[in-house]
C-alpha cells in the first residue's frame, strides 16, 4: 500500500545539493489502471498501481535494463524526466520524531519547471494528520493532474 501526500514548494532549499539525489526515467503502458516502468539510477521496476489519490495498492517487480527499453517503444505519452533529492522531515521540521523524508522531484524536459514533494506514510491516520513544513505551498494530493500518470499525458 503507497500512502503519499503530494505539495508544490514555495522555494528551493538553499543547500539541496548536499542531498542524496537520484536519477529517474519513466514512462506509462497503461494509465487506467496504472502500469509504468521506471529506471532510477541503474535500477529497473515494472509497477501497478491500484485506484486511488492518497492511499492506493502499489506493486513493483524487477526489470532487467533489456526488458525496461523493450517496453518504453510501447509506452503512451512522454517518457518523464525527472531528479529526486531525498531530505529527513527533520531538516525542515525539527521536532518531528515520525523519520519520515521528503522526496522532492524537480521535473525536467517538457514538465519543467515543474517541482513537487511528496511524502509517504506508513499509515493513512499519520497522513490525514501531518502538518507540512512552512518551505510546502499547496497541497496537491487529491488534484489529479499533479499524479505522474497524468503528467504522462502532458497535461
Amino acid at each position: 500500500m503507497e500512502i503519499e501526500r503530494k505539495y508544490t514548494i514555495k522555494e528551493l532549499p538553499a543547500n539541496l545539493d548536499s542531498y542524496p539525489c537520484h536519477l529517474i526515467e519513466q514512462a506509462y503502458l497503461n494509465t487506467n489502471p496504472v502500469v509504468r516502468i521506471r529506471k532510477e539510477d541503474d535500477t529497473y521496476y515494472l509497477t501497478y498501481k491500484g485506484s486511488g489519490m492518497m492511499a492506493r495498492e502499489e506493486y513493483n517487480l524487477p526489470l532487467n535494463e533489456e526488458s525496461y527499453y523493450h517496453l518504453l517503444e510501447k509506452a503512451d505519452g512522454i517518457v518523464i524526466t525527472k531528479k529526486r533529492y531525498v531530505l529527513p522531515l527533520t531538516d525542515f521540521q525539527p521536532d518531528n520524531k515520525d523519520n519520515l523524508s521528503i522526496e522532492l522531484d524537480i521535473f525536467e524536459g517538457k514538465l519543467a519547471p515543474l517541482i513537487i514533494a511528496e511524502i509517504e506514510f506508513p499509515t493513512k491516520e499519520m497522513a490525514d494528520a501531518f502538518t507540512p513544513p512552512d518551505i510546502f505551498l499547496d497541497d496537491v494530493t487529491f488534484d489529479p493532474k499533479y499524479h505522474n500518470s497524468n503528467l504522462s499525458k502532458g497535461l
